[in-house]
């Protein structure tokens, strides 16, 4: 006669191999289906599921504490500057001002529409050189130097969020890596595409005299305007009674005010966009916008971060999405440029021709300021000269310079690929052919594919100012 205790005893395992069986069966459907919502290799996933759970649902799985500007009244300084920002009667025409350029509304970008390059002058029909970069985010710029990598951003990039990315994507950049060789010198800083400035008060003056800007003339000219404009009494308030006996004291003190305008004002680094929200655990990224994130962070596909910063410094003040550094990209030649018509002309950056103190320095022949990435949706143009008009256009260079040449740059009169063609022959060696999304063969699949380009796009948009969190 049977057992009927011995019996339960022998179906038991079996019951439990099978359960088991079930579970395991269960997860691996959730590794797969995580790794394809996050567009991440199944081992990522299974190397931290409990961030990648938090992940695929949109959260931000370390949430920080920003340091974020405070918002106080502004200066008396500052309110003089705000005025000056949007006065058009100092500039030549009488029609330009600092906002004409960088439109408070877009980020402090070129306006929407505007051409690769924006027009000054007495008449408003000399083209500049370079499209006008967003005057936002500056304040913790520093000045130009060129010297061992920073040391902050070397920690804050080895730190990358502390578990808010996925495992093991650090981003990396081989190019400017001090560890490559014990001499390495990094151009960094400054400001303008060529760093040139080092003030944000020397920056405001630039443009004031530039003949393919506001185009203003003389100091005396502008002290003037000032003396009998309706500002004079807030500058006698501030500066005195004889202000005005110093044409040049006058100018220097209003560049200062728009200075002191651009540095206190809370709309020139607001940090509110839905990714500051993010990262303080306030709000959720859609699953393309997380995808996007990912792949923006990831060193193996977009490496973005590995010179646009996502991650807030050490001591939590928010990324800037810039280390501020320089880099020769190999952008194609923009012919809609009056400048570049003659074809022996090249806008170097570093090298000229707008700066002259580096011209011998061959080696960063070709290097442009690496912009913040803020509000960059809102670009109506992209890169030094303007090449690419929107964000699918950006990514698709980065996917395709070096694996399809052919749809980036033209081809001469014997059908060969003229690469790096807005470059003299000389110096295009400086292009960076090391970091990814970079060195891949010709004719091999990009690191970032269709749906990583479509993804970035996605989530670069979070990073526009004057996100709101829908109604619940």
């Amino acid at each position: 006669m049977s057992n009927p205790l011995r019996s339960r005893w022998r179906r038991g395992p079996t019951l439990l191999a099978l359960v088991m069986l079930i579970a395991l069966g269960a997860a691996a459907a959730w590794l797969a289906l995580t790794a394809r919502e996050l567009d991440l290799p199944w081992r990522d996933v299974a190397r931290a599921p409990w961030r990648a759970a938090l992940l695929a649902r949109g959260d931000n799985p370390a949430p920080v504490a920003l340091r974020l500007p405070a918002a106080q009244p502004l200066s008396a300084m500052a309110g003089l500057g705000r005025e000056l920002f949007y006065d058009r009667a100092l500039s030549a025409s009488g029609r330009l001002s600092c906002a004409s350029c960088h439109d408070p509304v877009n980020g402090y970008n070129p306006p929407p529409g505007s051409a690769a390059v924006m027009f000054g002058g007495a008449q408003l029909r000399t083209p500049g050189l370079r499209p006008p970069p967003s005057l936002a985010y500056l304040y913790r710029q520093r000045p130009f130097s060129i010297g061992p990598d920073n040391e902050e951003l070397e920690a804050t990039l080895a730190a990358q969020l502390r578990g808010a990315v996925a495992p093991n994507a650090r981003a990396a950049k081989l190019a400017s890596n001090p560890a490559a060789a014990a001499a390495n010198r990094v151009p960094q800083g400054g400001l303008f595409w060529d760093g040139r400035a080092d003030s944000l008060q020397a920056q405001a003056s630039g443009p004031l005299f530039n003949p393919a800007e506001m185009d203003a003339g003389s100091a005396q000219r502008v002290a003037r305007i000032l003396r009998d404009s309706k500002l004079a009494p807030q500058f006698v308030q501030l500066f005195g009674p004889r202000i005005f006996a110093d044409a040049d004291l006058a100018v220097g003190e209003a560049m200062f005010a728009i200075a002191r305008y651009q540095f206190e004002a809370p709309s020139f680094h607001a940090f509110d966009s839905k990714y500051d929200a993010w990262l303080q655990g306030k709000a959720k990224l859609s699953p393309q916008e997380m995808r996007g994130y990912l792949a923006f962070t990831d060193p193996r596909r977009g490496n973005c971060a590995a010179c646009h910063i996502a991650a807030p410094s050490a001591d939590g003040l928010p990324p800037l999405f810039t280390d501020g550094q320089y880099e020769a990209l190999g952008v194609p030649r923009n012919a809609a440029i009056a400048a570049n018509r003659d074809p022996a002309f090249f806008d170097l950056g570093l090298c000229g021709p707008l700066r002259r103190d580096l011209r011998a320095q061959r080696r960063y022949c070709g290097m442009f300021l690496t912009p913040t990435l803020r509000n960059a949706a809102r670009r109506p143009v992209f890169f030094h000269n303007g090449a690419y008009r929107d964000l699918r256009q950006v990514l698709e260079f980065y996917a395709w310079r070096d694996t399809r040449p052919q749809r980036i740059y033209p081809r001469d009169a014997r059908g060969r690929v003229l690469r790096f063609d807005d470059l003299p022959a000389a110096d295009r060696a400086n292009v960076d052919r090391i970091d990814a999304p970079f060195g891949r063969a010709s004719g091999a699949a990009p690191a970032i594919d269709a749906r990583a380009r479509r993804d970035i796009v996605a989530f670069l948009r979070t990073l526009d100012d004057g996100w709101r969190a829908p109604p619940r």
